[in-house]
């Protein structure tokens, strides 16, 4: 694959979308693709005018995964295996939500892709598939994402088997959060940006770590030192006052 613009990059309303743009090669993860991912993905994170990140792509592929043809005759240490990682955890730790737009096939990695995302939304023909063992490979990676997503007992059989299963099975096993028919996606993923932009940036950063975190993990007291905070704190005081007041809150971006 060229080494040119792998992602289409845009910033409007206060959302910023990553479109994955490397069809020809089925939006394979490239070398090249994950560097471009990484940087777009910092650079939004890093933007206060960015409440959103919405991760989409264009094709009919949303992605094929890792690019196999740069592992080929590689080492361990040389197929670039070792950056999926840090791209995914970019992704789950992200301070602002990240929406996952799937219209088309995930395969592997690139299941992993949106199983690292706060919200799926897929098409109803959207495919999915953890095929790694049929490669004589392991869904070591994705499993780190994947896993806390779906239910275990689904995630263990579709891993081990391989096999290719649809946007109701994806969405009743908990990798995917929405289904939409195909011509009404862009509809649903409007509708969970409205949603999530009607948070508090600080509120959303910190509910995100909670999640992440695992809740309960926490004891009570951290978990009620966090919640005073919250009460007392800039956002709070604000979105108290905005609802008495029967006003948007001043973060709330017009969309």
């Amino acid at each position: 694959m060229s080494e040119g613009r792998l992602l289409q990059v845009t910033v409007a309303g206060g959302v910023a979308s990553l479109v994955l743009d490397s069809p020809a090669n089925r939006n394979a993860l490239s070398r090249a693709l994950r560097g471009q991912l990484r940087e777009a993905l910092d650079a939004a994170l890093a933007d206060d005018a960015v409440r959103v990140v919405v991760l989409d792509h264009t094709g009919r592929v949303f992605c094929s995964g890792m690019d196999l043809s740069e592992a080929a005759g590689a080492g361990a240490g040389d197929q670039g295996v070792r950056e999926l990682p840090d791209l995914l955890e970019a992704l789950w730790t992200a301070p602002k939500p990240v929406v996952a737009t799937v219209r088309g096939p995930a395969r592997a990695g690139g299941v992993g892709l949106a199983a690292a995302c706060d919200v799926v939304v897929a098409a109803s023909s959207a495919t999915f598939g953890m095929s790694e063992v049929r490669l004589g490979l392991v869904p070591a990676v994705i499993s780190a994402v994947v896993l806390p997503r779906m239910q275990p007992p689904v995630a263990h059989r579709l891993m081990l088997t391989g096999e290719v299963f649809d946007a109701a099975t994806a969405a009743a096993g908990g990798l995917v959060d929405l289904v939409a028919p195909d011509d009404e996606v862009d509809a649903a993923v409007d509708g969970q940006v409205l949603a999530l932009a009607a948070g508090s940036p600080w509120a959303l950063a910190e509910t995100k770590r909670l999640l992440r975190a695992g809740g309960l993990r926490g004891s009570f007291d951290d978990l009620l030192e966090l919640s005073a905070r919250a009460f007392a704190g800039e956002d709070g005081q604000e979105g108290i006052a905005a609802f008495r007041e029967r006003r948007p809150a001043r973060w709330v971006p017009t969309l």
